[in-house]
């Protein structure tokens, strides 16, 4: 099998030297070269045709966001950008992420041993996703099947959270709710969803994988472009038509309900799916909450986070719904709940839009 060829930018030799090391260790993965700024990286891509770009954000002469626009017009070719854990880096990764990036990854503390074996199997396998996402023009067949064989650490399903009930949910008259679940390549599907909504649309809730941090700075930049408002969602937040409350990082959103409607509850329990946020927790709940009176929503993501949920979802009466291939960034969580037979129907972003507005509609008359 072809390896995936990783170019390494980072001003930092040190930093250089701790990527290779993480990269060159998988089967599947060879790092062709490394640069310490824009400029050398310019001339490396032309000369070792890479098929993955680790990029640092801030650099010499040329800071990362400024390249990496500049390679999206000149060479586009699957980007991760490799990000500090500060408020700034923050928001210049979401920046990133909107040019073109196709994931990020946070930089750990070089003294935390643990945090690097983290780190190196989280980014040989988002380098993996890179090479098979939809921006690279050189996606050999052969490499489909590398995605398969991350290792996975133990992981836990929805049962830690919530358990899962077997008594179906009475009907009722409560207000129809849209949640979304999504991972690699959703901010920009989850930003094209939310600013194209009019502000009488049902109450949203969102779970995208990202860090603490990053999902404030995601949910502001997608508030500054929509109708509706958009927010990082807080322990006891009601949830409101015209409204969608984005699960923060590093915790699980559950959707809960009582006599004066729907409200959000923050958890602080372990990764499921190896994910906090997770999806399936967040359908898990809304299925046990709204029954029938839902939509979900599966986007482009890694991995199967998702899938148990949204059949559980259609099992409770919802409409479940799962993004299309062909405007997936990362085809991996739609394709698994698909083969679950968890999606209803099968549609890209703009006829996901459309969807919401026409069953937001039909409940409107009723």
């Amino acid at each position: 099998m072809n390896k995936i060829k990783v170019l390494i930018v980072d001003d930092s030799a040190v930093m250089r030297k701790m990527l290779t090391e993480a990269l060159s260790g998988a089967k599947n993965i060879e790092v062709v070269g490394t640069a310490l700024d824009p400029y050398i990286a310019a001339n490396k891509i032309k000369k070792l045709a890479p098929d993955v770009l680790t990029l640092d954000i801030e650099m010499p002469r040329m800071d990362g966001l400024t390249f990496l626009k500049k390679i999206m017009i000149a060479q586009p070719l699957p980007v991760i950008m490799v990000s500090g854990f500060t408020d700034k880096g923050a928001e210049q990764t979401i920046k990133a992420l909107q040019y073109g990036a196709v994931d990020f990854i946070l930089k750990p503390r070089a003294d935390d041993t643990d945090a690097w074996n983290s780190f190196t199997s989280e980014l040989r396998e988002k380098v993996l996703a890179a090479s098979n996402s939809k921006i690279s023009t050189k996606v050999e067949k052969g490499r489909k099947a590398a995605i398969e064989e991350r290792e996975y650490v133990e992981k836990y399903s929805a049962d830690i959270i919530i358990p899962k009930k077997t008594t179906p949910l009475a009907k009722t008259r409560s207000e129809l709710i849209v949640a979304i679940g999504a991972s690699t390549g959703g901010t920009e599907a989850i930003a094209e969803i939310l600013s194209n909504l009019n502000e009488d649309v049902p109450g949203i809730v969102v779970v995208q994988h990202m860090p603490e941090k990053f999902t404030e700075a995601f949910a502001n930049r997608v508030n500054g472009m929509s109708r509706i408002f958009v927010k990082e969602a807080a322990h006891g937040d009601r949830l409101y038509k015209g409204m969608a409350l984005i699960a923060p990082g590093n915790r699980h959103m559950i959707l809960k309900r009582d006599g004066n409607g729907y409200w959000i509850e923050i958890n602080d329990g372990p990764p499921v799916n190896r994910h906090r946020p997770s999806v399936d927790v967040l359908f898990r709940s809304t299925a046990q909450v709204s029954g029938s009176n839902a939509m979900g929503i599966i986007l482009t993501g890694m991995g199967s986070d998702g899938a148990e949920g949204l059949m559980e979802m259609k099992e409770a009466g919802a409409v479940t719904v799962a993004q299309d291939e062909a405007s997936s960034t990362v085809f991996g969580m739609p394709r698994e709940a698909i083969k679950r037979g968890a999606a209803d129907k099968v549609k890209n972003i703009s006829q996901i839009i459309n969807l919401i507005l026409e069953i937001n509609k039909k409940q409107s008359l009723h």
